[in-house]
């Protein structure tokens, strides 16, 4: 019996646990969230070749 499990759902899950415990953290979650979601699109795009 193989399990798979992605991090994106585990992320979100904690978070949302986190977030009903604490609703001050919302800002600090979000904003993390958007940071790492960037540098990971520039580190993607940057390794892109065009042509």
């Amino acid at each position: 019996m193989n399990i798979h499990l992605s991090l994106a759902p585990i992320i979100a899950l904690l978070a949302g646990i986190l977030i009903l415990v604490q609703p001050r953290l919302l800002n600090y979650i979000v904003a993390l969230y958007l940071i790492i979601i960037g540098v990971l699109g520039l580190v993607d795009a940057g390794g892109m070749h065009m042509g």
